[in-house]
């Protein structure tokens, strides 16, 4: 993969972090912009359309969980990765962050290692998407570009986990996905949800769809059952 090729916006109100984390991505050849606050990095993310953006949850003008919030209306932004850069340490706002349409987030203050390494994860999941951006499989047609899940030709609206879920077992029929390796890919391996969570969202897609399509695999996991 062409690191150079990859768009990452860096949004954080304070400078030492914005040179910290572009400094360690631009050593991986990263395309990188940066931001001071939510607002700017809205309108710098509009303008240059980045693969990932990588937001700080407390800033001025507006708050990263707001900008986030906002972006995710955004139908240009349904395949960009967002992942927050937080210091703060308290559950409920790495699960508020997530719920705000996130895909991840790094608690500060940040390692390079662990930085780059949840950076090439993400993108590996933004390049996956774009390779296979449509799945039809017998009444089902799911679109990456879209965000959109058709049945029979109805357009059924899916949340953005739910949708990523229901994308990664559709993308390999009769595959059986563990919990774990759902966790990873769905939600990323650092990430505090359990498998209740998964739970829940197999149901939701199952009352949208039918039951016929995902089947549980006892002691092991989900799949899609072509």
């Amino acid at each position: 993969m062409d690191h150079s090729m990859i768009k990452i916006l860096v949004a954080d109100d304070e400078k030492d972090v914005l040179e910290f984390v572009g400094y360690n991505l631009r050593k991986e050849n990263f395309n990188v912009t940066t931001a001071k606050n939510g607002q700017d990095a809205i309108d710098k993310a509009k303008e240059i359309k980045p693969h990932l953006i990588l937001l700080d949850v407390m800033m001025p003008v507006l708050d990263g969980i707001q900008a986030c919030q906002e972006m995710r209306l955004i139908k240009s932004f349904n395949q960009t990765m967002i992942c927050f850069l937080t210091a703060m340490s308290e559950e409920f706002t790495h699960l508020m962050a997530l719920d705000s349409g996130a895909d991840d987030y790094i608690i500060k203050p940040i390692h390079p290692r662990l930085l780059i390494t949840k950076v090439k994860s993400l993108i590996r999941r933004v390049v996956e998407e774009e390779e296979m951006p449509t799945i039809s499989i017998r009444d089902l047609k799911v679109n990456v570009d879209t965000f959109e899940v058709f049945q029979n030709q109805e357009l059924i609206e899916f949340v953005r986990k739910e949708f990523f879920l229901l994308h990664l077992l559709i993308s390999k029929p009769g595959r059986v996905f563990s919990r774990k390796e759902i966790l990873e890919k769905v939600w990323g391996g650092d990430v505090i949800v359990n498998d209740r969570t998964i739970d829940v969202h197999i149901r939701k897609i199952r009352e949208k769809l039918g039951d016929e399509y995902i089947k549980t695999v006892k002691g092991v996991g989900y799949k899609f059952d072509a």
